[in-house]
């Protein structure tokens, strides 16, 4: 782990990282593509200095409150959280200001925070986002090997469900010839139909490769799936978007289920909710 001075830590559209890189290792993991400029090892975690007095800075600067969401490029629950404690602190400051927060995680450390998320969906709103991307547990343990496997994650969006926090899955990256398969996605969908889900994100079956990014994916197909580069290569080239052969019949399946269980599904409609703010106290009104 090393720190590094920042001036800001909230960005323009209100999303933050509070930290740079992850060791969950993620065998697909897109942050690692060079494109986003990380001038460390992945795995070395970048702490950023001050992070929680700048935030309470720049909320204190925001006209209205809005929802603040974390984790698109860093999982706000990294190994580090739990002797940092950054995202706790965070939370805290969220809910001082008054704002809402919706966090995006691949942990179970999140359930560490269930107390503060409870108070503040009470005040304004919380939204917890988990990926799952794969229903077999000894599969999932190849593909995402430093984190909580789908079947834990699952539990811990029950015991959102219970304290009547919102949940999101984000149903990605479905990996094509290792978990594209029928009987994978009906697995997940059920988990979510169970933890009653507000909505799914999912772009399509498949996964993104660029450069690094690729590198690695490809050092580990080697570890854990032989022949399975040499399949990647031959299908895809060195094409950014690698859409699994099953991609048409996946996502008639998906989106009937969603219907079925009326979640939200459309990416645009699901972002809409993430992105609404509800101030809960004026409800009350």
């Amino acid at each position: 782990m090393h720190t590094r001075r920042y001036k800001t830590i909230l960005s323009p559209n209100n999303t933050m990282n509070l930290y740079r890189g992850c060791t969950h290792d993620c065998i697909y993991c897109d942050s690692r593509s060079s494109c986003y400029q990380m001038a460390h090892r992945f795995e070395d975690i970048e702490i950023k200095e001050a992070a929680i007095t700048i935030l309470d800075q720049q909320l204190k600067k925001r006209r209205q409150p809005c929802m603040i969401v974390t984790g698109a490029m860093s999982d706000p629950y990294v190994h580090a959280e739990q002797r940092l404690r950054q995202t706790r602190q965070a939370l805290e400051v969220i809910k001082k200001n008054g704002f809402g927060v919706a966090l995006l995680t691949k942990s179970t450390r999140v359930l560490e925070d269930l107390d503060l998320l409870i108070e503040i969906n009470q005040q304004t709103k919380a939204v917890v986002q988990m990926t799952l991307t794969t229903y077999d547990e000894a599969l999932c343990k190849k593909l995402e090997r430093q984190v909580a496997t789908t079947y834990h994650c699952f539990l811990a969006l029950k015991r959102f469900q219970a304290a009547g926090i919102p949940t999101v899955v984000w149903l990605s990256p479905i990996l094509p010839f290792i978990n594209d398969s029928e009987e994978n996605l009906l697995g997940v969908l059920d988990y979510c139909r169970q933890a009653g889900v507000k909505g799914i994100i999912c772009f399509g079956f498949g996964v993104t490769m660029r450069e690094e990014n690729r590198a690695y994916f490809y050092q580990q197909l080697d570890r854990d799936f032989p022949g399975m580069k040499e399949k990647y290569q031959q299908a895809f080239g060195d094409r950014y978007v690698c859409d699994s052969p099953n991609q048409q019949k996946l996502m008639a399946i998906f989106c009937a289920f969603c219907q079925t269980y009326q979640i939200l599904y459309r990416p645009e409609e699901v972002f809409a909710y993430i992105h609404r703010f509800e101030d809960q106290q004026l409800t009350l009104f």
